[in-house]
């Protein structure tokens, strides 16, 4: 039998929380706004699946670069190309690898 080849595929342990923090996230999460040029990364939400970001950007740090409605335009780089990654702000969170 052929392996599938969803959206979601092998996501079980990324996706997974730790039992203290199931449940729904904090309205703070979910109402954080964010400047042009914010460093964020993308730490997904699996609670909440509407605008939730492809497992290959979990763990990914980019630049905000613009709003559309709720979501964030996010500027990525993935390997060699750069890839604008449109989320909810329930998916990203402050960067705390990048230091200004």
């Amino acid at each position: 039998m052929r392996s599938s080849k969803g959206y979601r595929a092998r996501t079980r342990k990324c996706l997974k929380k730790h039992p203290r923090n199931r449940g729904m996230p904090p309205l703070s999460k979910m109402t954080t706004n964010y400047e042009i040029g914010d460093y964020v990364d993308v730490d997904p939400e699996p609670a909440i699946h509407k605008g939730l970001p492809h497992r290959r950007f979990i763990g990914k740090t980019g630049v905000v670069i613009g709003k559309r409605g709720r979501a964030y335009l996010i500027r990525i780089k993935d390997k060699k190309r750069e890839k604008t990654l449109i989320t909810l702000p329930e998916h990203i969170s402050p960067s705390k690898s990048i230091m200004r």
